[in-house]
């Protein structure tokens, strides 16, 4: 049997399961090379797998940098409202294939990590001295003001 390629094999998950917008399984492939990439770069071995609860770090964060306050909006679009959702997708391009896993891994290891609203909204709420904080890097922001404090 001939392997699918990644866009026929989610066509094929959405003629069964047309829950979830196709942009959310390209969206996920995206975390998941950004996952293992960030991995590589802090010398983190894993032999190439990422557990769920790694993977949905790996969304948070590049969720953020992709759509800043719009994450949810996004996601939203997609019909991805929580953790389990991703879960879900994982399941799916595991079902065809695409993704592998491990004896450890459950689909429960998607489920609390964090609420949309913590991880996508709270970081972008103005802070007590009115100021929204930097939700991608606290550091950039701290550099920014002591540049401007400086002079």
């Amino acid at each position: 049997m001939q392997k699918l390629d990644f866009a026929a094999a989610v066509d094929l998950i959405l003629q069964d399961n047309p829950k979830f917008d196709r942009e959310g399984y390209f969206f996920l492939k995206d975390v998941l090379e950004f996952t293992v990439g960030q991995a590589k770069k802090n010398r983190e071995r894993r032999g190439g797998h990422v557990t769920g609860q790694q993977l949905l770090e790996g969304v948070r964060v590049y969720a953020l940098n992709q759509f800043g306050p719009m994450v949810v909006t996004v996601f939203e679009y997609w019909g991805i409202t929580r953790c389990e959702d991703f879960g879900e997708i994982v399941y799916e391009l595991i079902r065809v294939g695409l993704f592998g896993k491990s004896e450890q891994d459950s689909i429960d290891d998607f489920k609390g990590l964090y609420t949309f609203h913590e991880a996508f909204v709270l970081p972008f709420r103005p802070s007590a001295g009115g100021r929204v904080p930097n939700a991608l890097s606290g550091g950039r922001a701290r550099r920014r003001e002591a540049k401007t404090s400086q002079g």
